[in-house]
């Protein structure tokens, strides 16, 4: 049986300052997005972003992710902890970010980016698209060396099962490497692909939209649920309620972006 390693969440301690791993991938992310970026900046001039562009994007994009990510979490998950302990709220080093909060933080952003250079919102959208799965496959990984959002009980068969200490001695399903696989890795990869060759305007947003959230609601049956919220017969999780909106909406988009390029 496997069991989590319990990894030193600090990476670095350099006397009262302590470099975080959760804050390091974080950082990857963010590397990734101005790497990856460049690429396609390069791929497709003609979409006018130059390394400048991507700076003012990634500095946009940050304020968004920590700020939405945060208020997501204390508003969509722990509401009632952080009332009562309103001053951790800011201590988000400490991990608990929301994505679904942070993606909201990232579209405010982005329209707030769009505005102030004379782009529409989807311009802005289909082209960052591609550029954000590696950073959540990044998310993940700092959540399973924190040993947080670990998964839902497994069968003692399965090869992976693992048991978290902090939690019980039960095995459990790695859920954030389910992640890191799904949301991360396939997603980066069927829209890389997807957004190799041009595109009609919100067709890769809703790729996007669509592929986040089927693989995280599909990854919500492994992952041991936030509070949920009960409906017909079965209970949701909180995650796969957010999840839903992201996939009505991407259906919209291609459709939107199927009758525009006929």
């Amino acid at each position: 049986m496997l069991i989590h390693p319990q990894f030193d969440p600090i990476a670095v301690s350099l006397g009262p300052l302590a470099i975080r791993w959760y804050g390091l991938m974080y950082l990857v992310g963010f590397v990734l997005f101005i790497v990856l970026g460049r690429q396609r900046a390069t791929r497709f001039p003609g979409l006018g972003f130059t390394a400048q562009s991507l700076d003012d994007l990634l500095f946009y994009g940050v304020l968004g992710v920590v700020i939405g990510g945060r208020l997501g979490q204390v508003v969509f998950y722990d509401p009632g902890y952080y009332l009562q302990h309103p001053l951790e709220i800011v201590e988000v080093w400490k991990g608990g970010m929301s994505f679904h909060g942070g993606f909201l933080g990232v579209l405010v952003a982005m329209a707030l980016y769009g505005r102030k250079t004379g782009r529409t919102f989807f311009e802005v959208t289909d082209f960052i698209a591609p550029l954000v799965p590696l950073g959540l496959a990044a998310g993940r990984i700092g959540n399973f060396i924190n040993g947080e959002l670990w998964g839902r009980v497994a069968d003692p068969a399965l090869p992976w099962a693992m048991i978290f200490p902090q939690v019980d001695n039960l095995p459990r399903h790695p859920s954030q490497l389910y992640q890191f696989a799904g949301e991360g890795l396939a997603l980066f990869l069927m829209l890389w692909w997807y957004s190799a060759t041009p595109r009609p305007r919100t067709a890769v947003s809703g790729a996007f939209l669509i592929g986040y959230g089927a693989f995280r609601f599909l990854a919500e049956y492994f992952r041991e649920p936030d509070p949920g919220i009960f409906g017909w017969s079965y209970t949701i999780s909180m995650g796969q309620w957010l999840s839903l909106p992201m996939i009505v909406i991407g259906l919209i988009l291609l459709l939107r972006a199927r009758q525009v390029a006929a």
